[in-house]
């Protein structure tokens, strides 16, 4: 498979480290400092366009890929709220996109398990709920996008929380769900939701122990969106 890299920073860099090793072949490997080589006629050569850059860059980027005929995954967080637009340039274009604030299988294992307990947890209010998300230090958004998705499947689930919040609620067992966001060191992403009560504490966690985890995701989606049309999550690829 040939594959179009947009954005080029370490994690596209771990994502064409993976791709190699699968037999995949980097047709560009698009970044800051060669922008003028993004055009459709280097997108031509392309099976798949694998997309890790900026919230300020993301959408563009997915566009001219949709426009330019050229199925596209999409990691990029921060940009969310132009996301219906993509959608709908992807219908209008009989184009491919799918989108996952994280690829890595063992994070989506963790967003069913999160479902699960979520739904559990509606029936006993003596139950706060917070998110503890960490990340290296150049991470651009706060919240990050799993945490951001960790909690909107928590507000589906339980009915007395309404909004997820980074600044933490004055009293628990409010309508909102505090995120806090830790930046620091190279830690690649800890996730943590924990269940308190006066009494004890439950918690799920995810530790990601390196940035392969979510290549190998990208790729694996990459796989499986070629030739495919339509819009599409990791839901999709994984079967869950």
């Amino acid at each position: 498979m040939n594959i179009a890299l947009i954005g080029y920073g370490k994690m596209g860099k771990a994502i064409e480290d993976i791709a190699l090793k699968r037999g995949h072949t980097i047709t560009c490997k698009i970044s800051s400092s060669n922008l003028q080589e993004f055009n459709p006629r280097v997108l031509q050569w392309a099976d798949v366009a694998i997309e890790f850059s900026t919230p300020e860059s993301a959408f563009n980027n997915i566009s001219q890929c949709i426009i330019a005929g050229l199925p596209v995954i999409s990691g990029t967080t921060g940009w969310l709220n132009r996301k219906e637009e993509i959608d709908q340039l992807c219908q209008n274009h009989n184009g491919a996109f799918l989108y996952a604030s994280n690829f890595s299988i063992g994070v989506n294992i963790f967003f069913e398990i999160n479902k699960i307990l979520a739904h559990i947890m509606d029936k006993y209010e003596v139950y706060d709920v917070s998110i503890l998300e960490s990340h290296h230090a150049a991470k651009l958004d706060k919240p990050s996008g799993t945490a951001i998705t960790l909690a909107k499947d928590i507000i589906e689930s339980i009915d007395r929380k309404k909004v997820w919040t980074i600044t933490e609620p004055a009293s628990s067992n409010s309508r909102d769900i505090f995120i806090e966001s830790l930046r620091t060191g190279e830690v690649p992403g800890t996730h943590i939701v924990k269940y308190r009560s006066d009494i004890d504490d439950i918690e799920i966690k995810h530790e990601a122990h390196s940035r392969m985890g979510f290549a190998k995701g990208a790729i694996i989606a990459a796989e499986w969106l070629k030739d495919k049309k339509g819009v599409f999550s990791m839901k999709d690829v994984l079967e869950l």
